[in-house]
């Protein structure tokens, strides 16, 4: 929810601004960064692994990456993305930049 009113309230002061390949950047960098803060959360590779086949993952997928547990910032680009889509973020309310 603190992410949203930010990035709502920064959205909204920079509209007029005729950047969108910047607003993407940044779109695709935050959603980068969630998705490795999850899996901070998540914490140890037995945890990540069930966790991810909740979300629907491939068993090969969800192994690859929680045998790469503690490489937040590689898995969260990569393979990921496949699990923690759009619709996920949707679903934790964060708006869309482009």
């Amino acid at each position: 929810m603190r992410l949203r009113v930010y990035v709502l309230g920064w959205k909204a002061y920079f509209r007029l601004a005729q950047t969108p390949r910047l607003f993407k950047e940044l779109e695709e960098w935050m959603r980068h960064r969630v998705r490795a803060i999850q899996l901070k959360h998540w914490k140890r590779g037995k945890t990540t692994y069930k966790a991810l086949l909740a979300k629907g993952a491939k068993p090969e997928v969800a192994r690859q990456v929680a045998v790469n547990s503690r490489r937040w910032w590689r898995n969260s680009g990569m393979l990921l993305n496949s699990v923690l889509t759009l619709r996920w973020m949707d679903a934790l309310r964060i708006p869309r930049l482009a």
